[in-house]
């Protein structure tokens, strides 16, 4: 406000931008044009799209989806923003700056939106509710993930090939099948990963820890695959059914060694039959 006129209403209190619609009167322009968006008016169209604006600031960010631009660089890494305010959120994670606290517990966030999110956990608040099914969730973006598997909509696609991906998320990981990327690094050793998760487990051979503990014995395991399958055991659960013939047996591997066996037993009847 280097306007010596505007910045005198800050003491004289006066707001000549009036609403015509409402009983609100602003001081500067620019925040009487952002007010004046109830009206339903938005007449900044996006030249690549249907989209329209209430402002030439909203347009011009979005476009840079269209363009490609990223005007704000980060510092630290070679990551750019379309936006200053995406740039600010991601320099925190160098910073490791956690401004918004939560008064519930100890847990403090990068982003406003994430303590928000956070705080429905200690409130039981779900406002977010699927219009498909009963279920609702404490975010939007949480919700619209869930809307996709009642649409089928997968609108994240491979460009090396012809997969698609409900999520953002599916696609980056999918991606590392044909770039060969492998962000993920043991500390301990020399192997990286392409899923964190992936990382995780291995980790557990070098510290020794089995979080998945049977609650029927004392066995514990790295992973949880390995606890099921154990599971097994105690409850008689034989969930793999053989082709040919009646037997059962818990492992997928073991039917793959059962069925060799009986194309083994074929051939070898075929040879004997032909000696004959």
């Amino acid at each position: 406000m280097s306007d010596p006129k505007r910045h005198s209403r800050i003491y004289t209190g006066e707001q000549p931008y009036q609403c015509s619609h409402r009983d609100k009167s602003f001081i500067l322009k620019g925040n009487f044009k952002m007010h004046m968006n109830h009206t339903g008016e938005n007449p900044y169209q996006c030249s690549h799209c249907d989209k329209y604006f209430t402002q030439t600031s909203s347009l011009k960010i979005h476009t840079r989806i269209h363009t490609g631009e990223k005007t704000f660089q980060c510092c630290q890494c070679d990551k750019s923003f379309i936006q200053l305010s995406h740039l600010k959120r991601h320099s925190r994670i160098h910073t490791g700056e956690k401004p918004y606290q939560c008064s519930n517990c100890d847990k403090s966030f990068t982003q406003m939106s994430t303590l928000e999110a956070h705080i429905r956990i200690h409130t039981g608040e779900n406002p977010y509710q699927c219009s498909h099914c009963d279920k609702s969730f404490t975010q939007n973006s949480h919700l619209k993930i869930n809307n996709r598997i009642h649409t089928r909509e997968k609108p994240f696609h491979c460009s090396q090939c012809d997969k698609s991906f409900t999520q953002m998320i599916g696609l980056t990981r999918h991606m590392r099948i044909h770039t060969g990327e492998k962000p993920y690094q043991c500390i301990t050793c020399d192997k990286s990963f392409s899923v964190v998760s992936d990382l995780k487990r291995h980790i557990r051979i070098h510290t020794g820890e089995k979080p998945y503990q049977c609650s029927l014995c004392d066995k514990s395991y790295t992973q949880k695959s390995h606890l099921n399958m154990h599971t097994r055991i105690h409850i008689g659960e034989k969930p793999y059914q053989r082709s040919q013939c009646d037997k059962l047996n818990k492992e997928k591997q073991s039917i793959e060694t059962h069925q060799k066996h009986h194309g083994s037993a074929v051939k070898k009847k075929q040879v004997d039959s032909k000696k004959k």
